[in-house]
């Protein structure tokens, strides 16, 4: 009996071939189907695995490894052009294979903060700059024993660093280097995919090629070099083969720089680790950036938090001053229109297409300009953007939008906190344990996520924590107890439990049958201003044989298989993302539910979903009318912020509460703007 629903993509096959009533035919129909079966596995490339004695196990099956398709991919180009590349190997091939590792250690001075190393090494104004903080390592939070709470990561020289640009959907990715031994050079080759496979494959084939060879002596930290970077929530569902139709621009996806001077923090013992990759054609001073940035480093005083607004750079002088007719702008989402939304999940839910939906919204806010952003960066970059006039507000709308008492006022003679010091303020406000603050491709990111997306060691251990179920520290809510009270319901741990399954078939399709476990079930844990429910699902992923180790799988096998994180689709992931897509109006996510973190060369890697957390695209920009002190009217250009917030919708949820939930997420990235105000 075969069934199919008339609208839904809903299929059923019932059968008994091995029923007392069944002919010998019965036994033909078990063949074609586990043979239909094994066609399914090769062609969605997927390993069936053979057993010594000539049996093969379908049910075992796990995707091919991106090393193993890339060679494949490698061999039909070869086939097809006679050679990938034609025996020749262009500059950014040549870049930093085969690297070597040094390092000196320092002892911090007591107090010493990553800001004021940020702030010491001139970072803290740079364009390009990559933080990976533990801010929450020294305060009080029952997480930070399993969390990435002992560690800190800055990168260091980022201009002189190759970056790997990828704007889902082209059929090419990338390179770019600005920089090398302080001549500028403006590098950029765009590199087809098809030999590679996709990003994917283009990603794995450097990764291996820059990898510490084995035997090694390497120190225990959990990053020596490698790839920092972010990927939009748009390259995760392209990863599962959700159409991205009409994007109004060109902007990075996936934004990786390969990382070969960093400083690695480590708060428990409180010393900096110094460190590079080099090889010998690019030793140009030897070791003497690694000493001289050691003796900054053991010099740094500590800046407190009650100077932050001190440090304000003071604005530039000008022979008029110019006052915008609108101080910064923030617009929340509306009231009613979230609540219809949550109703429009809870029917999508309701008839059988979903068992969750992850439902987000965004907060845009504009402000005259801060940081100082290079003219050519929007033409690199980005394709050329239309610039909207910023919308003005009713007093009833404004009336409308809840959150408006958090809006600062601020005229462009104010000297406007740069986003360095809108990360300060936020990890001092919310220190979390995957705080980030990165200036790359055009972006720039503030974040105090306190969710882990994945983490893998040289091992093959994977770690995956999915948290759903928040409640913010009241009076009536502060203690772990209180908090495990209210999240401990059928409606909490129905969100994280249908997230963790998603999560464990994620890991399934890479690890296979058997090494995936739930480690850490339905934990409540502590943050600075909330609580939040997370479980720990670890798997192992598959040891290669000796002939074998070329096709192996890694760390960045599981992150390509998980994109975007189950944590902000739904379950089905697919079909939740693409229900989604139509509820909140084909708006870009971009960098919020993404993921920001690093690929080591030792085969170590880390990644955060970016949540908690603000961004901005440096082309764009809106025109506000503002007006000189003569009484003449003048156009002046503002930046846009971006902050996303949301919850897990189920049929259990009820719209008021669905929103008070993602305004609880919102207050504390949008606090900054009135904090810094």
């Amino acid at each position: 009996m075969g069934v199919k629903h008339m609208r839904k993509p809903f299929w059923g096959l019932q059968y008994h071939p091995e029923s007392v009533c069944t002919e010998r035919e019965g036994n033909k129909v078990i063949e074609h189907w586990f043979r239909e079966t094994l066609r399914w596995n090769e062609e969605n490339a997927r390993v069936v695995v053979d057993l010594e004695n000539g049996e093969r196990l379908a049910h075992q099956a796990t995707k091919l490894s991106l090393l193993s398709r890339l060679q494949v991919a490698v061999a039909d180009d070869d086939q097809t052009t006679g050679s990938a590349t034609d025996g020749k190997r262009i500059w950014w091939e040549r870049m930093g294979t085969r690297p070597e590792y040094r390092s000196v250690t320092v002892n911090l001075p007591h107090g010493v903060q990553v800001s004021d190393v940020v702030e010491e090494l001139g970072m803290d104004g740079a364009d390009k700059v990559v933080v990976l903080e533990s801010a929450n390592a020294a305060a009080t939070a029952s997480a930070r024993a399993d969390v990435r709470g002992r560690y800190s990561i800055i990168a260091a020289g980022l201009e002189e660093a190759l970056r790997l640009e990828y704007h889902t959907g082209d059929e090419y990715a990338t390179f770019k280097l600005q920089k090398v031994n302080g001549l500028q050079v403006g590098l950029s080759e765009r590199v087809f995919l098809d030999s590679y496979g996709g990003i994917w494959g283009l990603v794995a084939s450097i990764q291996e090629k820059r990898s510490l060879g084995n035997g090694v002596e390497l120190p225990d930290l959990p990053f020596l070099g490698g790839f920092m970077g972010f990927i939009t929530y748009e390259q995760g569902l392209s990863d599962i083969d959700i159409h991205l139709e009409n994007r109004p621009h060109h902007r990075p996806d996936v934004c990786l720089t390969w990382v070969t001077r960093s400083v690695v923090i480590d708060h428990t013992l409180g010393l900096a680790h110094v460190q590079e990759l080099y090889t010998s054609d690019t030793e140009f001073d030897g070791d003497a950036w690694m000493r001289s940035t050691a003796d900054r480093l053991e010099s740094t005083s500590a800046h407190h938090q009650h100077q932050l607004l001190n440090d304000m750079p003071s604005p530039a002088k000008k022979a008029k001053t110019r006052r915008p007719s609108t101080s910064t702008s923030i617009q929340t989402p509306l009231t009613k229109e979230y609540e219809a939304k949550v109703k429009t999940c809870q029917e999508f839910i309701a008839a059988g297409d979903s068992y969750e939906l992850c439902l987000t919204d965004q907060t845009k806010i504009t402000r005259p300009l801060s940081d100082i952003v290079p003219s050519t960066t929007h033409q690199e970059h980005h394709a050329p953007q239309q610039r909207p006039t910023s919308p003005t507000l009713t007093r009833k709308q404004q009336q409308r939008r809840s959150s408006s008492s958090l809006v600062p006022t601020m005229t462009s003679s104010t000297p406007v906190p740069s986003s360095w010091q809108l990360y300060k303020t936020l990890r001092s406000r919310q220190p979390a344990p995957f705080a980030s603050y990165l200036r790359l491709g055009g972006a720039t990111l503030v974040s105090a996520s306190p969710e882990r997306f994945l983490t893998y060691d040289r091992h093959g251990r994977c770690s995956m924590r999915p948290m759903k179920g928040t409640v913010r520290k009241s009076e009536t809510v502060s203690t772990l107890e209180q908090a495990e009270k209210i999240l401990h319901i059928p409606k909490e741990e129905a969100e994280n439990l249908m997230i963790v399954d998603l999560v464990r078939h994620d890991l399934h399709s890479i690890c296979g049958a058997g090494n995936v476990e739930v480690s850490d079930l339905l934990k409540v844990e502590e943050y600075q201003s909330v609580f939040q429910m997370i479980t720990v699902v670890e798997g192992q992923l598959p040891t290669p044989s000796s002939d074998d180790k070329k096709k192996r799988y890694t760390g960045l096998d599981v992150l390509a298989a998980s994109l975007p994180p189950g944590s902000m689709t739904g379950a089905p992931k697919k079909r939740s993302c693409e229900l989604l897509q139509q509820i909140e109006q084909h708006r870009e996510r971009s960098l919020y539910s993404g993921v920001v973190g690093y690929m080591c060369v030792t085969g170590r890697g880390d990644w955060s979903v970016t949540i908690r957390s603000l961004f901005r695209w440096d082309d764009e920009r809106v025109t506000v009318q503002g007006q000189e002190e003569d009484g003449k009217t003048a156009e002046e250009e503002h930046e846009v912020w971006h902050i996303g917030a949301g919850g897990a919708v189920t049929i259990l949820s009820t719209p008021e509460g669905e929103r008070e939930e993602m305004f609880t997420k919102l207050a504390g990235p949008l606090r900054v703007f009135a904090d810094l105000g």
